[in-house]
């Protein structure tokens, strides 16, 4: 992960770095470019902000689990789930350092660390998949940040732990896991019953916004107004450019106009 050579990549390690020696929130772009030796419009084409940094870099962590991921459909879901998340922990192994100063910046910064949110639950939703776990309604949108959740509490005993085998993280993982899986259970009957009744009162909905089919005759509207009538109108052509109402006067009782000489 990270091991190319591109300009991109040279960035999120240079500032990786920096991070671990100087932390995070005094970090400037400008000190990142130079110790990169990366111009500084160059580090703008790339990213317009730290922010966009870490997401970059997060991303591709969330890249490599899923190269690695190969979920066995036949065993339990918290096992799978705890095989992904224990590779993510392996590849973000080498920028333990780093993390850990900039999980420490966060803390003091929670405004700051609130706008990561959304790319917290991103993560954990490709590594739902990555474990082949059922994300559709009504389950998914609780799915998610439950397990958000159990990966937050798992981080912190994972930047301390200091076990070449993670032992600390494997039993606080898999303790948070079952965990979750109880709240689950809970939970989730409860979710269902409540996606069931909104999905009726949404069908019920679109069917009465829905138009009626028409029946014979629903396009004909009687004439009610005053005019002339479609019996009154005369639609063979017969009439002249001179007196095109004369026939409908005599009809009427009327004496067409008479015509006055030299006209």
């Amino acid at each position: 992960m990270l091991d190319d050579r591109s300009r991109r990549t040279k960035i999120i390690r240079t500032a990786l770095r920096l991070a671990e020696s100087k932390g995070w929130r005094d970090l400037s772009l400008f000190e990142i470019a130079g110790e990169a030796k990366v111009p500084l419009a160059d580090v703008h084409k790339e990213f317009r902000s730290k922010s966009e940094i870490l997401r970059a870099f997060a991303s591709a962590v969330d890249e490599a689990v899923l190269r690695r991921a190969e979920p066995d459909a036949e065993e339990p879901a918290r096992d799978r789930l705890f095989e992904v998340l224990m590779t993510r922990f392996e590849l973000l192994a080498p920028y333990r350092a780093a993390l850990s100063r900039i999980y420490q910046d966060f803390r003091l910064a929670p405004a700051e660390a609130s706008r990561f949110t959304g790319l917290v639950l991103q993560s954990q939703y490709w590594m739902l998949n990555a474990a082949g776990i059922q994300l559709g309604p009504p389950y998914g949108p609780i799915r998610v940040p439950g397990l958000a959740a159990v990966y937050a509490r798992v981080v912190p005993i994972w930047l301390k732990d200091d076990d070449a085998g993670l032992a600390r993280t494997m039993a606080a993982l898999d303790r948070e896991l079952r965990r979750g899986e109880r709240w689950l259970r809970r939970i989730e009957p409860v979710c269902g019953v409540l996606w069931r009744v909104s999905e009726g009162i949404r069908e019920r909905i679109v069917s009465r916004a829905a138009p009626r089919p028409s029946r014979a005759g629903d396009d004909f509207e009687p004439h009610t107004g005053p005019g002339p009538t479609a019996a009154g109108m005369d639609f063979g052509g017969t009439s002249s450019a001179n007196g095109s109402n004369a026939g409908n006067r005599k009809k009427s009782g009327e004496k067409p106009p008479e015509t006055q000489p030299g006209d």
